[in-house]
């Protein structure tokens, strides 16, 4: 399956913030509403929601896993949000860049 990264074009249009508002309501599309956590069921049920309808069983246990840090066996929001930005190479670099610019607005507040 060939994966096409959108996050940064949506980031370009929505802000930082607004990308993160809607990470926030792609999570609640494919969480488990009773959980409050995506699990391998979700995912594979809300798939369709998001068009990934054709990915097999495996790959969707394979996206859990990858992103599941603390070894639960599902993603908490924190999770999803960090998956989605580690699977955005481009967006990756810009956020390094405004973390860069963050610390040298910081730098420059702190020693004036």
């Amino acid at each position: 399956m060939e994966f096409e990264d959108l996050l940064p074009e949506m980031a370009g249009k929505l802000g930082g913030e607004g990308l993160i508002n809607e990470l926030c309501k792609g999570f609640q599309l494919l969480m488990d509403s009773d959980k409050g956590v995506i699990t391998f069921e979700s995912l594979k049920k809300n798939s369709a929601l998001l068009g990934l309808q054709d990915l097999r069983d495996e790959e969707l246990r394979s996206m859990v896993q990858e992103g599941d840090t603390d070894g639960d066996g599902a993603l908490s929001q924190m999770e999803f949000c960090v998956l989605m930005f580690r699977l955005s190479p481009a967006l990756m670099r810009e956020s390094e860049a405004w973390l860069e610019q963050a610390v040298e607005q910081e730098k420059k507040h702190w020693w004036v």
